[in-house]
């Protein structure tokens, strides 16, 4: 559990900060992710970084309670995945990156999961 509460407490924060900035910045995060989209060392070096964050998570918390201690390990598991196909397979994954870009729907929901993600996980990790 103290792994947990650790892991709520430092992911928490970033996901909402993040979530925030997206919310703020509207416009400046579609061209923010079309940059990063088109620059084939910041994508490699970044899926580098999703697989090694992916796997400290999964290797130290790889929990599957019924609780909201999953969210944490599935968070762990997305980003390992998120690695290995940024990292792997780049030019098949960034055609579907620069369409959810344009799409108001697709960002929308991704400001919204990460906000909610982030205040959910600051939640467990410092009040509760």
């Amino acid at each position: 559990m103290q792994t947990s509460i650790f892991l709520a407490k430092l992911m928490g924060p970033i996901l909402a900060l993040a979530g925030l900035a997206m919310l703020v910045n509207r416009k400046g995060l579609e061209a923010l992710a079309e940059d990063f989209l088109r620059n084939r060392a910041l994508f490699f070096l970044l899926g580098l970084i999703d697989f090694a964050v992916g796997l400290a998570i999964v290797l130290t918390h790889n929990v599957w309670a019924a609780d909201w201690r999953v969210i944490i390990t599935l968070l762990g598991w997305l980003l390992l995945a998120r690695g290995v196909v940024r990292t792997l397979v780049p030019d098949r994954i960034k055609p579907l990156g620069l369409k959810l870009v344009k799409s108001q729907n697709a960002m929308t929901g991704s400001v919204a999961a990460v906000l909610v993600l982030g205040l959910v996980l600051s939640y467990f990790g410092y009040v509760r």
